[in-house]
Parts: C-alpha cells; sequence; structure tokens
C-alpha cells in the first residue's frame, strides 16, 4: 500500500507569511509522477508563487484535464478548490465555473497531449474570450502516460527514445496564445525556478488570458540526444529576452538603475513586472513584433523564454459581457427573477 497523504507536522522553524501561512500549507499529496520529472519543477514553481503572494488556499480553483500534467493540480493548493475533468476539456470547466464566480483565482493546468491535440479548439476559445486565468502547459512533446509517443508540440525532426523521427510540424502554443488574443504571455523552462516563479506571480496579478508554455522534460521518454525536449537541449539553446522581477501593488516601489537597463511594465493592479532586458530591442507590448521574433528565433533552432507578451490593460470576459459586480452563483431570486415587467423591457431592447 502507497501512502500518499503528507504529514502533518510542521517544523517550528518554517517561516509564516503575512497570513500566517508557511509553505506546507501549500502543498498536496505526494507525487506519483516519475523522480525527476520538470513537472514536479513547476508544482514547487506554483506553491512558491502562492506563498508569497499570501494568497489564501481556499481563494483558489485549479482545473486540469488528462495526462501526466492533469495530475498536477493534485500535489499543491491542498486546501484549494480543484476539479479533474475529462480530455482536453478543461477549459469549458474553467469557464463555467469563472462565469459562476469571478472572485476566485483560476489557475489551468494542461500538458501539450491535452491542449494541442484533443483540447486545441477549447484553448484557443477559452484564450479569445479574455478568460481571466492563468493557463499553465506542462510542455514535453510527448504522451507520457502511453509510452512516448510524439505529441503535437514535438518538433519536426525530433528522434524518439525508440530512435523514430518526428516528420510533422509542430504546433507553436506560444504562437496560438499570441494569434487567439491572449494578454499575457510567456515561455519558460521547468529547470528555471528563478525565470518562473515571478512569470506565475505576474500572471495571477493579470486580469486577462494568462498563458505560459513550460518547456517540461519527460525524464521516461523525451531526454534523450536527439529529443529537443530535454534537459540538456533546453539548457543549450535557450534564448531568454528578459529576466524578472515582481512586484505587488501594495508594497512601495524605490529603485535605482542605469537608463536603459531595466524596464518597468505596470499592470492594471497597480503591480509592477520589473524586466532585467537582455535584449535592449525586444519589446513585451509589441504583439506583432513578438510573433516575428519567436518565428526568427525558433528558425534558428532556439528556444525563446521569459515575458514575451503584456497588454498592460487587458479585459477579461466579465468586463465585455457587462456582468454585475457581485458573482453570478451569489445572486438570489429577486435579482434573477425581478418580475415580468423587467423582462418586457429586455425584450423590447431586442426588437
Amino acid at each position: 500500500m502507497t501512502y500518499l497523504a503528507k504529514p502533518k507536522f510542521r517544523h517550528p522553524a518554517l517561516v509564516p507569511n503575512k497570513l500566517g501561512f508557511t509553505h506546507r500549507d501549500y502543498e498536496g499529496s505526494i507525487s506519483t509522477l516519475c523522480a525527476g520529472c520538470g513537472h514536479d519543477s513547476i508544482s514547487a514553481a506554483l506553491i512558491q508563487a502562492c506563498y508569497e503572494l499570501d494568497i489564501e488556499p481556499h481563494r483558489v480553483a485549479k482545473l486540469s484535464g488528462i495526462g501526466c500534467s492533469s495530475k498536477t493540480p493534485d500535489y499543491l493548493l491542498g486546501q484549494s478548490h480543484g476539479f479533474n475533468s475529462v480530455h482536453g476539456r478543461m477549459p469549458s470547466v474553467l469557464t463555467g465555473a469563472n462565469l459562476a464566480n469571478k472572485d476566485l483565482i483560476y489557475l489551468g493546468v494542461s500538458g501539450d497531449g491535452d491542449s494541442a491535440s484533443i483540447g486545441l479548439g477549447q484553448f484557443v476559445h477559452c484564450v479569445r474570450r479574455a478568460m481571466n486565468m492563468v493557463y499553465i502547459c506542462e510542455n514535453n512533446g510527448v504522451y507520457g502516460l502511453t509510452k512516448g509517443q510524439f505529441s503535437a508540440t514535438a518538433d519536426q525532426g525530433s528522434k524518439s527514445k525508440a530512435g523514430g523521427t518526428n516528420n510533422d510540424a509542430p504546433i507553436d502554443l506560444v504562437g496560438l496564445a499570441l494569434l487567439a488574443g491572449a494578454t499575457f504571455v510567456a515561455r519558460s523552462f521547468s529547470g528555471d525556478k528563478h525565470q518562473l516563479v515571478p512569470l506565475i506571480k505576474a500572471a495571477i496579478a493579470h486580469k486577462g488570458s494568462a498563458v505560459i508554455d513550460v518547456i517540461s522534460p519527460c525524464v521516461a521518454f523525451n531526454n534523450h540526444p536527439g529529443s529537443t525536449k530535454s534537459f540538456d537541449f533546453v539548457r543549450e539553446h535557450n534564448e531568454a529576452v528578459n529576466s524578472l522581477d515582481f512586484i505587488e501593488a501594495r508594497e512601495e516601489i524605490t529603485v535605482k538603475y542605469e537608463p536603459g537597463s531595466v524596464e518597468e511594465v505596470k499592470q492594471h493592479d497597480g503591480s509592477i513586472l520589473r524586466l532585467h532586458k537582455l535584449h535592449g530591442d525586444y519589446d513585451p507590448r509589441d504583439r506583432v513584433k513578438a510573433m516575428n521574433y519567436l518565428q526568427e528565433r525558433h528558425a534558428a533552432g532556439e528556444i525563446v523564454t521569459g515575458l514575451l507578451y503584456l497588454d498592460p490593460e487587458p479585459r477579461d470576459l466579465h468586463a465585455a459581457l457587462n456582468t454585475v459586480d457581485v458573482p453570478l452563483n451569489s445572486l438570489g431570486t429577486r435579482e434573477l427573477c425581478p418580475g415580468a415587467k423587467v423582462l418586457e423591457g429586455i425584450n423590447d431592447d431586442y426588437r
């Protein structure tokens, strides 16, 4: 019998955040993934981000589909809401939950099979509707649960562990997110916690569709020479356009820096993304240039990471639909059934 629940004891030296929660309070069950799996590093980054943001666990709704990646929500935020949907259908469940209760923080965790194959249409429509969410794709280029077949994000010419070559063109979820209108787009690497944690913190603070594609090597089936999503390949071909710091809105901002070395991007809630730009001509607020840059670097065999695009003044679905300020699931009979006279007025507006 496998014991998956973590012990309840707390070490007295654990440092609480401003809410009194320790790092352990943001953890979940013991992972059953392969030792060294990049997905566990992403879980650790999510835990760290929520701990540093002083988020109350019950304010988070974590949703997933099917696959190794979709097991992630079980490994973090054990005191938060969670829903594991069917293959590729997580965005629909997230959309319904968000419309019912917009006060929660929505975290969708998916994989390259769950998002780029059976769930591709769901991914695109969820993004284009400006759903206020953080959508993380744990991208390893293979179907790990079914013994390592190429997924839709596998690069053309990459080789499998068994020696086969992928002849199909890859689907780039970052490029697709940009085309679909996502207002926060980033790519990172599961082995780069210093980059990934501030990206997740900024995505949570962002009000709109925030998509983070995380290259997450599969140690069982896609971490060998010839793979373009192995630990060695990503480290050797990583083209980081910026390194980041995230500053919460409620904190006083004081900074000294030489002109041109640092750029600060203010988000809708007043939080600050401080970009330590590694490429002086890269502008994360230009969607078209971001798309062109991605294509140029991909042709050169490089994997671009960092904050790729940010709209500092996004609108989410609730703003587009002009919904009421309170969550829909808290409305009573009086608000939902206002009477025949009000209904008649609504009908008149459509005549």
